[in-house]
């Protein structure tokens, strides 16, 4: 019997809901559940010379299949990203963000449950100076004056920022020359964090990225999880308006996050912006100390930032 294999994408996947697969993942499900059928299939092309070849035949078959396999069925839904994933859900988009940054109360809950947004601050750290060697600093938002109430920082702060050293491998002549020619020996970055960002939230996410990051020279948009085609084109038009950049964050490994969308640098800080930042937040002062004191010494303090390699 030849293999129905969009019904046996969709079945497998609502018969684990909510739980998230890549197409390879599923192809090599498929090939271990359905042997008869998948040496049926390798007998019928002289280019399935192996079970290598075969799972990767029915990857690609998955990949071609997903649009018109989530027209029939929207419960089916991917990620985007290297490598694509596919889930079945009952909730819609904006309960899954909701379901994201919901607290785990519950004292049963399973030590792997989900991580918070709080978890991510370190890995996107650990994932900046890898790749880019850059000094970054969390902002809490808790540190503020808070005299516009609540939430009335929310749209203010960023939750990371950090500093690349443009010097680091300059000679000491060239720093000195630098220092007392012009302000070119950094740029600062701004980074809005967040779980999820899909359809429902994708443009208050974006557009508070855009809000916190006005005074830096490079400001990104990063989430440990994108969900649709279509959100992804959503970011990348938005990108082109406002020039805010997208980096996907790997929890499990942080080296291996990507910049999806490259962010458009701006030229020149916007000290006024920074000094409301400064007046109202402890972090950022302390942030705005380092980056003054840099200029000073010549030396980022390493072990002052968050998690800096010694």
């Amino acid at each position: 019997m030849a293999l129905n294999l969009a019904k046996t994408v969709r079945d497998y996947l609502q018969s684990n809901q909510n739980q998230k697969f890549t197409a390879r993942e599923i192809a090599i499900w498929i090939y271990q559940t359905y042997p008869d059928e998948c040496q049926d299939k390798q007998r019928r092309s002289d280019a399935l010379q192996s079970k290598d070849d075969l799972i990767q035949q029915i990857v690609r078959e998955i990949a071609s299949q997903r649009p018109r396999l989530q027209r029939k069925h929207p419960q089916i839904r991917t990620t985007e990203g290297r490598p694509r994933k596919y889930y079945f859900t009952e909730q819609s988009e904006s309960e899954e963000v909701n379901a994201a940054e919901v607290e785990v109360s519950d004292s049963k809950a399973s030590s792997e449950s989900k991580p918070k947004e709080h978890d991510l601050y370190p890995l996107l750290s650990e994932y900046l100076w890898t790749e880019f060697s850059l000094y970054s600093k969390r902002i809490d938002e808790k540190r503020s004056s808070n005299k516009r109430g609540p939430n009335g920082n929310k749209w203010l702060y960023p939750d990371v920022v950090a500093m690349e050293d443009l010097s680091s491998e300059w000679h000491q002549e060239v720093k000195d020359c630098v220092g007392q020619y012009a302000d070119k020996r950094t740029k600062l970055w701004s980074f809005e964090v967040k779980l999820l960002i899909n359809r429902s939230n994708i443009r208050e996410c974006f557009f508070q990225a855009v809000s916190n990051s006005s005074w830096a020279n490079y400001g990104y948009l990063v989430a440990s999880e994108i969900e649709g085609t279509d959100t992804l084109k959503e970011l990348r038009m938005l990108f082109s308006a406002h020039g805010i950049g997208l980096i996907q964050l790997d929890i499990d490994n942080p080296a291996d996050s990507q910049i999806l969308v490259p962010a458009k640098e701006r030229l020149e800080i916007d000290w006024d912006t920074a000094n409301r930042l400064t007046v109202e937040n402890k972090d950022f002062l302390d942030f705005v100390k380092l980056v003054r004191q840099f200029y000073q010494t010549g030396d980022p303090r390493a072990s002052a930032w968050d998690l800096v390699a010694p």
